[in-house]
């Protein structure tokens, strides 16, 4: 019978690590060097940004952002794919103009997602079917060969920057990436040719060098806001004997600065009356609004140059004021991103906020970040590096480099992993928020007799059933031996690495047959979703509770008419005709109530049908044990309890 779903829960078992230190020794990778006090390693901190990127580097004593030959530090994150020619960055903008289709912006967006996603989205020019991938003159590139190319710029600069062999980098994600976007930011970094030490939640990065770099009076609650070109992450770390642990993570992978940016080209575009426009009028209006955006940061109104859009209008102009209330809506999503990390760190308040990301600059975003938490924001640092800060001083430490006193930090995981079970009921085997790397086992046995393969499923998401959680990943065990129900002992095990990618094993205890998986989901799950998740996890919680007592009461209820069945066709004689009849008509109530969806209901016929079969279980083990001991003598048995009461 392989490949029927598993699983009835017989144990758990937790195999954290059994003290805090032995979890930070697992954030470094086993068998690296340790640097001597006079032979530093050298690594890298990137933040590979949806609008720009950094790279920084820690040399003991301080933290520098590397700058190009004209002294810039970011990147754009912007590439152009010409016939005979790339170009990155500052180099590759203006051809977002004159050649969109050429020029990929914003690529971090569609890290591990589905073309199904953007297959409509205007300001994208994809290939036709098939992977997600731009369609340009040097071929096709999916968005891991884009983040490469920024990397191995960013990579070229390190280089001509310091000297000697780079031992490695830790790279920037958003706390809420899940597997498969986590994956092609690895995947990016391999192809540019950097050895990944460590992907690092973004937030995290920047709660680290503040961390380190702030006064010696340390904040014990910190909420790090980070408002990015195109994602937002909040986290809530609590800072306590040099640790910075991660309390609770959540966030929007598809919000960002660029929303804003589309925001204001859409109100121009309705103000020019501009209904059907071009690809390049559309590029002109973003880098029109982006520069917009950023003036009324220190003025009230602005008014930009918009010739280069080719229309019978010379000029735009924007205030703050409306700018306010063409973001408002978004900024609102952020605060309550903010709203529901709070309620999962279990804090009523924080007792510092940082600001990270580009888009905090706008008034309207502090005041909002500052009545949502009821403290002024932390900014000393400039928002735009302080990912790329608190990554090198990370990386640093990973290498080998780490001083005394320099903290270490434990990540969380977003949303929980679990298995399917029988009945279509989740099994939660990693709790959200809890802190990485973790490992955690649990026992499960066969739902059906004579079992010789199973399907473990594994599921990711807050809610009860099945079909409410978002499916990671199937694969099959095969190799065990045929028993009856619940006699196979199957141990499950969930890892969680550093970088929060996942990994599943199942071994049949008996024989030792085993089988894993890597889950690498085919694309991400967007973060609006995963939000919506969350909210529904509290919003149905009674419903769920119900939903999963129906479904247990159910199971409890099949197996016992399976195993009355089975053991009616095989010791039917030991019934005599009225209770053969008893017996039936019991099991025919039972089988009928189960379509009810009233689980109190289905457990107390379940139970009364068990009453009355006790004493036909209790007759179907004498006639066991009487057929065991056919042909064995007495004196037999009276020779070999001798014998052990000698031995003992």
């Amino acid at each position: 019978m392989a490949g029927d779903v598993l699983f009835v829960q017989a144990a758990g078992r937790d195999t954290r690590p059994g003290s805090l230190t032995m979890v930070l020794l697992q954030i470094s990778e086993p068998g690296e060097p340790t640097a001597s006090h006079h032979s530093r390693q050298i690594a890298l901190g990137i933040d590979l940004g949806t609008t720009n990127s950094l790279v920084a580097h820690f040399d003991g004593t301080e933290t520098q952002v590397l700058k190009d030959d004209a002294g810039r530090a970011a990147l754009p994150s912007v590439v152009y794919f010409g016939s005979d020619d790339t170009k990155i960055g500052y180099a590759a903008e203006p051809f977002s103009v004159t050649e969109p289709a050429n020029t990929v912006a914003s690529a971090k967006r569609l890290l591990g997602r589905a073309r199904e996603e953007f297959a409509d989205d205007p300001y994208l020019t994809l290939t036709q079917g098939g992977a997600l991938a731009f369609s340009t003159a040097a071929g096709d590139k999916t968005p891991v060969e884009v983040s490469s190319t920024i990397l191995s710029a960013l990579k070229c600069r390190a280089e001509q920057h310091l000297s000697g062999n780079i031992a490695g980098a830790v790279i920037t994600v958003p706390a809420y990436f899940d597997d498969a976007q986590r994956q092609a930011t690895r995947q990016a970094a391999e192809l540019s040719g950097i050895r990944v030490l460590r992907l690092l939640n973004e937030p995290t990065a920047a709660a680290v060098a503040y961390g380190l770099d702030a006064d010696a009076e340390e904040a014990s609650i910190l909420a790090v806001y980070d408002l990015g070109g195109g994602t937002f992450d909040i986290s809530i770390l609590r800072m306590r004997e040099g640790l910075f642990e991660v309390l609770a993570t959540g966030g929007d992978s598809a919000l960002g600065g660029d929303d804003f940016d589309r925001a204001i080209t859409d109100f121009w575009l309705a103000e020019l009356g501009l209904t059907q426009p071009s690809a390049i009028q559309r590029r002109v209006l973003l880098g029109l609004a982006r520069s917009a955006k950023e003036t009324l940061s220190a003025q009230q109104e602005v008014t930009m140059d918009c010739r280069a859009l080719d229309i019978d209008c010379a000029e735009l102009s924007l205030s703050r004021e409306v700018l306010e209330g063409l973001v408002g809506s978004l900024i609102d999503r952020t605060l309550q991103a903010c709203d529901v990390a709070l309620l999962d760190a279990e804090v009523d308040s924080v007792d510092r906020v940082v600001l990270v990301g580009g888009a905090t600059r706008m008034p309207r975003v502090r005041a909002a970040v500052t009545e949502c938490f009821g403290r002024e924001p932390l900014c000393r640092l400039d928002p735009d590096q302080v990912v790329a800060m608190g990554a090198a001083r990370q990386a640093d430490v990973l290498v080998g480099n780490r001083g005394e006193g320099e903290a270490l930090l434990l990540d969380v995981i977003p949303l929980s992993l679990g298995l399917e079970t029988y009945g279509g009921l989740v099994e939660k085997i990693i709790e959200r928020n809890s802190t990485i790397p973790v490992a955690r086992a649990q026992e499960f046995t066969t739902a059906r007799d004579g079992q010789t393969g199973l399907v473990v499923h594994v599921l990711q998401g807050e809610r009860e059933r099945v079909e409410d959680c978002r499916s990671l990943a199937r694969f099959e065990l095969t190799g065990i031996p045929p028993m009856v129900a619940g006699a196979a002992r199957i141990e499950v095990t969930f890892r969680v690495d550093a970088d929060g990618i996942l990994e599943v094993t199942a071994v049949e205890q008996l024989t030792g047959a085993r089988s894993e998986v890597i889950v690498k989901p085919a694309f991400g799950l967007d973060e609006t979703q995963i939000t919506e998740m969350l909210k529904a996890s509290y919003e149905f919680a009674a419903e769920d509770m119900t939903a999963r007592q129906l479904a247990e009461a159910r199971v409890e209820g099949e197996a016992l008419l399976a195993g009355l069945q089975s053991a009616m066709s095989q010791d039917g004689d030991l019934l005599v005709v009225d209770e053969a009849q008893h017996l039936k008509e019991g099991m025919q109530a039972l089988e009928g109530i189960l379509a009810a969806d009233d689980p109190q209901a289905i457990r107390e016929m379940t139970e009364q049908v068990g009453r009355v079969s006790e004493d036909f279980a209790a007759r179907r083990m004498d006639r066991s044990i009487q057929s065991a001991l056919k042909g064995v003598s007495l004196t037999s048995l009276d020779a070999d309890q001798t014998e052990e009461r000698s031995d003992s």
